[in-house]
Parts: structure tokens; C-alpha cells; sequence
């Protein structure tokens, strides 16, 4: 298993990356919100030589919008990973199974050279989730043990904590494995 960390303007720009093969920064939410420290985490991740992948969280309706606006802002590099963060919202909703999969179809094409994946919690895939769409990959956020999700599905990341930080694994036999991975989109 690789590990690997994901951040937002929560965390430092400095975040250590001893020991780390990738790292997901947060990009944006919404129609409007960039991660104020988008720019120098990306740097972070990739002066250490890991794979990056870039996240949006997600909001119900507007998903062309939303879409546009992810890719307008995650930095374009073939090899880089896009994600969506399909959870609940701070006013209690969160987008419906049609517009997680809309959402996913539509950054795929308007950036075909990245691979894109799911993020969801535990509950979200096995309580909400109707479609199992989950485009090039699932990253799963379940904390329990490293690698061992209590889910049936195949998923290539685990988010098993976020104390101190998230941190996370990947189910790649190498850093060469993943990085050849993200760059076959």
C-alpha cells in the first residue's frame, strides 16, 4: 500500500511529505469557493515527486457549472487525478446519485487525460449511493484499519483517518504503478 495525504486551506502549505507517493489537494466548491493555498500545496506535492490529484466538493444542481468551474481552476497535467467529494453539504443536503454520476461524466470529458474518481464516506456509498458509478476509481473514507474498508466494492484509495490529518492509502503495488495508472486516462 502507498500513502498518501489530502489537503485543503485547513492544513499548512508546509505539510511534511516524508514518506508520502501522492497527495489531493482541494480546488474548489461549489460555483465560487478556491482553495486559498491551491496553488502553493500543489507545489508542495509535486517538489516532493507525488502523484497530485486535485478534488471538488460537491453541491447539488448547476453540475455543467460546477464541472467548468473544477478544471477551470485544478491545474492541467496529464497524470494529475481529479476527484469528486460527494458528501453532505453545511446546509444538510448533498447532490443526488444522477448528479454525482453527471458531475463525474462531465469532468472526464472535458479533461479526457485525467483519470477521475469518487470520494465518498462508508455510509454514503452503502446507504445513499444507488449507482455505483464511481468513473475511473472510488476513494473510499472509511476509518477504520489502513487498506481494509468495510465495503465489498473495489476501491483504489482509503481514507482511514483524519487525525491529525487525512491521511490515506492506495491500492498500487509502487509509486511507478500509480503514477503509470493516473497517466492512462
Amino acid at each position: 500500500m502507498l500513502r498518501g495525504i489530502d489537503v485543503s486551506a485547513y492544513q499548512s502549505s508546509s505539510y511534511s511529505t516524508e514518506g508520502l507517493s501522492f497527495v489531493f489537494v482541494k480546488a474548489t466548491e461549489g460555483r465560487t469557493y478556491v482553495n486559498p493555498k491551491l496553488s502553493a500545496q500543489t507545489k508542495r506535492a509535486r517538489d516532493a515527486g507525488c502523484v497530485v490529484g486535485f478534488y471538488h466538493f460537491l453541491w447539488p444542481g448547476n453540475l455543467t457549472a460546477q464541472a467548468e468551474y473544477f478544471v477551470s481552476k485544478a491545474p492541467e497535467k496529464a497524470g494529475d487525478i481529479l476527484a469528486v467529494d460527494w458528501e453532505t453539504t453545511g446546509e444538510g443536503t448533498h447532490a443526488s446519485n444522477a448528479e454525482k454520476d453527471r458531475f463525474i461524466r462531465k469532468v472526464r470529458e472535458l479533461r479526457p487525460n485525467n483519470r477521475v474518481l469518487l470520494y465518498c464516506n462508508r455510509s454514503f456509498w452503502l446507504n445513499v449511493d444507488t449507482t455505483s458509478y464511481a468513473g475511473d476509481g472510488l476513494w473510499i473514507a472509511d476509518y477504520v484499519s489502513s487498506g481494509k474498508p468495510r465495503i465489498q466494492a473495489k476501491w483504489r484509495f482509503h481514507q482511514y483517518t483524519d487525525d491529525p490529518l487525512d491521511k490515506n492509502v492506495a491500492d498500487f503495488s509502487s509509486k511507478a504503478a500509480l503514477r503509470e495508472w493516473a497517466e492512462d486516462a
